[in-house]
């Protein structure tokens, strides 16, 4: 059975024994033998700088090309993971967020930095990326600036006379006289007054999408509540779901964690019960109250 293996020619066989033969030299010569160079190259010849210099360029290229690029944004929007890209603390991202729950809007630059309390050097850096409405960059190049004076804030404030100081009467012509609100400001406050059917509270202005807390302070130092305003109360014990909903303090969520308490409670017995629901807003809690009762 190896016979038909092992069993060659004599051509073959001095084939086999040459095909050796050769192997063995190339070793030989691989071991033994001496490949190496005298010759140094200069590493310091402008050609190689040159050319180490080449290299360099290419991978500090390459490594910024590899960088996460910062296109314009709205601050008003970031979140978690965009807070962190940009290089803003837990604690400055945090302060973001809790402001925007206040229904709030950052405007400035200026105020992004008082919200947050984040460095001068990180604001600087971020803040050319800042994209904020057509509309609030028009209104920051038209507004005036004033000179503040204590003993006339009325000629500070006032550019001229309105025909009522009650904040809940005044008109959108009245709202037009504080310095930095034009028609779309009267306006929109107009609405958002007819939506709380009527202001209960001073600082319910600054719930007013978009209008700074500048504006704010001008507005309150002429216009002032001199009467609560009658709202009529919807009894949280049989008001639908859509119905509760209608309270502009009570977003979708909340509205769902009202009837899961009151299917539980099988009846509110009085309105302060719904301070024991899980996570409710303790801070909005006067404004909710104003449009329900517990009967």
């Amino acid at each position: 059975m190896f016979k038909s293996h092992f069993w060659y020619n004599k051509s073959q066989r001095n084939g086999i024994f040459f095909l050796v033969f050769l192997i063995i030299i190339l070793q030989t010569i691989i071991v033994f033998g001496d490949f190496s160079s005298d010759e140094k190259v200069d590493l310091d010849t402008t050609k190689v700088i040159a050319f180490h210099q080449q290299i360099d360029s290419l991978q500090a290229i390459e490594i910024e090309n590899r960088k996460p690029k910062i296109y314009p944004f709205n601050p008003n929007y970031i979140t978690d993971y965009k807070g962190e890209q940009l290089g803003m603390s837990l604690k400055e991202i945090d302060r973001l967020l809790a402001f925007r729950k206040t229904n709030k809007f950052i405007n400035s630059k200026s105020e992004f930095q008082k919200v947050t309390q984040v460095s001068d050097s990180l604001l600087n850096q971020i803040s050319p990326y800042f994209k904020f409405p057509d509309w609030v960059v028009k209104s920051s190049k038209q507004k005036p600036k004033y000179n503040v004076s204590s003993s006339s804030v009325e000629k500070f404030y006032i550019k001229k006379k309105v025909s009522t100081t009650d904040l809940n009467k005044a008109t959108a012509e009245d709202f037009k006289t504080i310095s930095g609100i034009g028609a779309a400001f009267s306006e929109r406050i107009i609405k958002y007054r007819s939506k709380l059917q009527g202001f209960s509270f001073e600082s319910q202005l600054n719930e007013v999408w978009g209008l700074e807390n500048e504006v704010t302070e001008k507005i309150i130092a002429i216009f002032k509540i001199y009467e609560k305003p009658i709202i009529k109360k919807t009894n949280v014990n049989t008001v639908t779901f859509k119905g509760l909903l209608k309270n502009p303090y009570i977003d979708y969520n909340l509205c769902k964690k009202i009837f899961e308490y009151r299917d539980e409670v099988a009846e509110l017995q009085n309105i302060s019960e719904l301070k024991n629901i899980k996570d409710f807003p303790l801070d909005k809690y006067d404004r909710i109250v104003l449009y329900l009762v517990a009967e």
